[in-house]
């Protein structure tokens, strides 16, 4: 059996082509739009991290190119779990992100190295502590410094 070449088998099989594309697109276009900085603010725990990333040295970063993994399919339940994690958060009136999970602080570590590979070769206390963040706990969110303080790296 081939592919049909007219009538009803062929319509089924180009509508059913379009709309997968259509739904990879969407589907593509939501992943991207989430992972930035407005989508994340959007909730009241996360504004203040928006703030302090915006005036970061990696505010030209998106938030997930940081905190979800950055293969594209553990990346989807990671980002699902977490989402939904932070959305109850947000409904229920909590006023403070919760810490972070072993399993995100492990992802946001390893995002670190990726990026910083060149680096991390010429560091020799890179094993000296478990996290990057244990040492360069204010690059991305500036935390523990009021705001009126707060200076990126390249302003000073």
């Amino acid at each position: 059996m081939g592919i049909p070449r007219n009538g009803p088998g062929l319509k089924c099989l180009l509508g059913g082509v379009a709309v997968g594309v259509a739904f990879v697109c969407v589907f593509w276009s939501a992943m991207a739009s989430t992972d930035q900085r407005p989508f994340c603010a959007s909730c009241h725990l996360m504004q203040e991290a928006a703030v302090t990333h915006k005036m970061g040295t990696h505010a030209d970063k998106a938030c997930n190119d940081c905190h979800t993994p950055q293969n594209f399919l553990a990346k989807i339940p990671f980002k699902a779990g977490d989402g939904l994690r932070d959305f109850m958060a947000n409904v229920s009136g909590k006023d403070l992100p919760y810490p972070a999970s072993t399993r995100t602080r492990m992802t946001v570590n390893e995002n670190c190295k990726s990026c910083h590979a060149q680096t991390n070769t010429k560091v020799a206390s890179m094993a000296s502590k478990t996290y990057c963040v244990d040492c360069h706990r204010n690059v991305a969110h500036m935390r523990f410094k009021p705001v009126s303080t707060r200076m990126v790296a390249y302003e000073q």
